[in-house]
């Protein structure tokens, strides 16, 4: 059996086709289409027609891809850059009417349960209690589990990008000030949710995302080419230096270091900011940096479940449609 997955992020859309053999996604064919929605957001985040049209002509196109390579139905989701807009239930209705493509917006805790159970899968039960980081394009998904899923598991509106957009691009580069009260906000926001993962206190930390892994690659992880399944870890100590090297150029010139690509140099800073004050409010030393994140949460949800962890019939149909934790539920939970 072949299936793949559609994620639409705030700056592409990437398609995964895997085969579903031995209990594991098993990759066959990966893409991605620069969309940058994100470049797109206007006033109180609605996503204008031009947004529109871009997303249903890339998601149409990753369809069509996941067709040509012999996958079944793709799941179709979109993150934070389409839940979080005021006009979602007219833009996931627009995607639906052009491209026939049912758009499905997960809620954000849903993601952090499918990132928690790819992270798992990887890590495997040696990990033992489990904590997992993932920074996106509009939020951080933040989860804690000792079992199979996620017993704690929150979205919060710390996305690198709605970050950089909302607290950086007055100055470039931002002040010190400027960064104090980026600072002040993430600590804010993550009060509450950095006592519970003390409290719990994980044997293993992961972090997941592109956002990580560029910036493990500044701080010395090896680099994409020696596979996936060589160790790389992200200190808090490297992370407080890569904060004073991105912080000291403008954002244009961030590419220019190893392992920042340009389409995300403007965004990595607060990337930064958001992974070390984590760590350092949970009391984290380290990040593992996870290959498998939310898509593979997807696969494997397909593969372990079959079709028990998909919406209804009748959603594909009836939009808008936001999924919940309780109609996502895995069996045996």
């Amino acid at each position: 059996m072949r299936i793949s997955v559609i994620d639409v992020g705030s700056n592409t859309v990437r398609l995964a086709v895997a085969d579903a053999r031995g209990g594991a996604p098993l990759p066959v064919h990966t893409s991605k289409q620069r969309l940058r929605l994100s470049q797109l957001v206007g006033p109180e985040r609605r996503l204008g027609p031009q947004a529109v049209e871009r997303l249903s002509e890339s998601v149409a196109s990753a369809w069509s891809e996941a067709a040509r390579w012999g996958s079944e139905e793709p799941f179709a989701f979109a993150t934070a850059v389409v839940r979080d807009a005021p006009n979602r239930d007219e833009i996931l209705r627009t995607v639906r009417e052009e491209t026939q493509v049912p758009l499905h917006v997960l809620a954000g805790e849903v993601e952090a349960e499918l990132t928690f159970l790819a992270a798992r899968r990887w890590m495997g039960w040696r990990a033992g209690p489990l904590a997992v980081l993932d920074i996106g394009g509009g939020s951080l998904e933040v989860a804690f589990g000792r079992g199979r899923l996620p017993d704690f598991a929150v979205s919060l509106p710390l996305g690198a990008n709605r970050l950089t957009r909302e607290h950086m691009q007055a100055q470039d580069p931002p002040t010190r000030d400027t960064l104090k009260h980026v600072r002040r906000r993430i600590r804010h926001e993550l009060r509450d949710v950095a006592a519970r993962i003390q409290w719990e206190g994980p044997l293993t930390a992961v972090a997941t995302s592109r956002t990580f892994s560029q910036l493990g690659r500044l701080c010395g992880a090896p680099a994409g080419r020696h596979g996936p399944f060589v160790d790389r870890q992200l200190s808090r100590r490297g992370l407080r230096e890569a904060i004073d090297r991105l912080g000291a150029l403008p954002a244009a010139r961030r590419a220019e270091l190893h392992g920042i690509s340009a389409p995300r140099a403007s965004q990595a800073l607060a990337g930064a900011l958001v992974g070390h004050t984590a760590m350092k409010l949970m009391g984290l030393d380290t990040l593992t940096l996870c290959p498998w994140a939310i898509r593979e949460g997807i696969l494997l949800r397909r593969i372990e479940d079959q079709d028990s962890w998909r919406p209804t019939p009748h959603l594909h149909h009836t939009l808008p449609v936001q999924l919940t934790g309780r109609q996502l539920q895995l069996a045996g939970r």
